[in-house]
């Protein structure tokens, strides 16, 4: 007798597309592409599909997240006069007319690098108390050695007691590119998302870390290892703040905009030949008794390039799905050699020396000519500050080492292991 063969059951499977429509505050799934607008108060570009079969039910989420954030040139940020710096993230008009006509003070938490308000603070709180604000100024040590979790909770926990609305009251992060990386992270946990607003200091974050949207600390000794992807709704460029750092902060700054000449834009290349001591000489500011306004516009020209640069970066891929990113240009082994040696590297000298052995690199590999590499290290050597590269001892053999200002330090990390290799490559400062 032979076997009977069970029947086939039918797999049946139904697939559903359900757009997302609101009437009257109500969102609902509505079948079919065609929608009569005139019966629903909007549309949704999020849909839901629907997917049913016999071992169960699967719904798809297709859902656009849209951040829309300005970066913003002005002057005079701290002029009693400006209400930039309180107002001009506000897109909508009938919002900023309301604002303006209520009167209800303003209220802002503003987080500020100890360094920058022991500068600015007198400027800062005559500002906010001129345009009636009621404030709360939390000046900290925003170094990369306490760029951690634990100075995030403590920005959480002030402004948890300043009892902030976290819809209309943005929190403020005036300083380098640690501090806005600090207060973007501590704002993206606060009731999982809270409006902040960048204003860069140096040079480095004017150009870098306020135009992009990754925040972070530092975690298990890696750099940025916390961290998340909300931009802000605003950047506030001031040129003025540049002013007050040091010449090696403004070399520093000056790696950056390099990355972006040698990665993009040939012109702005040739703009840093042509001015780039002048830029480090005269911190981007106008100097008429030497330079004249040629260094203002060289100033502008510089940074606005390398912010458009940046930009067209960033916006198509602000969560880095791609992980194939021209603006990761000298970020290979710098990371981990700025963590290695902190404090003695700021992150453009790091940033610079990575970029110093990929050159190299190139030449080897037939993709830049002798030429082209002798450029880029003329350039790269004007653009550092009188010191040179920080002095830092160099293993000469088992044993031995020279103390050397003569050569670019490259460290390389084996395979992960924490254990480097350190050489020099033939940059002359």
């Amino acid at each position: 007798m032979g076997k009977v063969q069970p029947e086939e059951k039918d797999v049946k499977e139904k697939t559903t597309e359900f757009s997302l429509v609101r009437v009257k505050s109500t969102w609902k799934g509505q079948l079919g592409k065609k929608i009569n607008k005139d019966r629903v108060d909007s549309v949704s570009a999020a849909k839901i599909c629907e997917n049913v079969t016999e071992k169960g039910t699967t719904w798809t989420v297709i859902s656009p997240i849209v951040f829309t954030y300005k970066v913003t040139e002005t002057q005079g940020l701290l002029d009693p006069g400006n209400d930039t710096l309180l107002l001009g993230h506000i897109n909508d008009p009938q919002q900023l007319e309301d604002i303006k006509k209520s009167n209800k003070p303003i209220r802002r938490f503003v987080v500020v690098d100890q360094a920058v308000f022991q500068i600015y603070g007198s400027k800062l709180t005559e500002y906010l108390e001129a345009n009636n604000v009621s404030y709360k100024i939390l000046a900290l040590p925003t170094t990369e050695e306490n760029k951690s979790m634990e100075t995030a909770l403590k920005i959480l926990d002030e402004v948890n007691n300043f009892s902030l609305d976290r819809r209309t009251e943005p929190i403020i992060a005036i300083g380098g590119g640690v501090c806005l990386d600090i207060v973007g992270f501590a704002a993206s946990l606060y009731r999982r998302r809270t409006p902040y607003i960048r204003v860069p200091t140096t040079l480095l974050s004017y150009i870098d870390a306020s135009v992009g949207a990754k925040t972070g600390v530092n975690f298990a000794n890696c750099k940025n290892k916390l961290g998340a992807y909300i931009p802000p709704a605003a950047t506030f460029l001031d040129l003025s703040f540049i002013q007050t750092v040091s010449r090696r902060h403004i070399s520093n700054g000056l790696a950056e905009i390099l990355k972006m000449a040698m990665m993009k834009h040939g012109g702005l290349f040739e703009l840093l030949e042509k001015h780039g001591s002048m830029l480090l000489n005269t911190k981007f500011q106008t100097d008429n008794s030497v330079y004249g306004c040629s260094t203002l516009k060289a100033a502008s020209q510089a940074t606005r390039i390398a912010i458009m640069t940046m930009l067209e970066e960033l916006a198509p891929n602000l969560w880095e799905d791609d992980l194939d990113r021209l603006v990761d240009f000298g970020h290979l082994i710098s990371p981990a050699l700025e963590m290695k040696v902190l404090p003695s590297l700021l992150h453009g000298e790091a940033v610079n020396i990575d970029m110093s052995y990929m050159v190299y690199v190139s030449k080897e590999r037939g993709l830049l000519t002798e030429e082209e590499k002798q450029r880029i290290i003329s350039c790269m050597d004007r653009l550092k500050h009188s010191g040179g590269l920080v002095r830092m001892p160099l293993p000469v053999g088992l044993g031995e080492a020279e103390r050397s200002r003569s050569h670019c330090l490259c460290i390389c990390n084996k395979g992960g292991t924490g254990s480097f290799t350190f050489f020099a490559a033939e940059l002359t400062v």
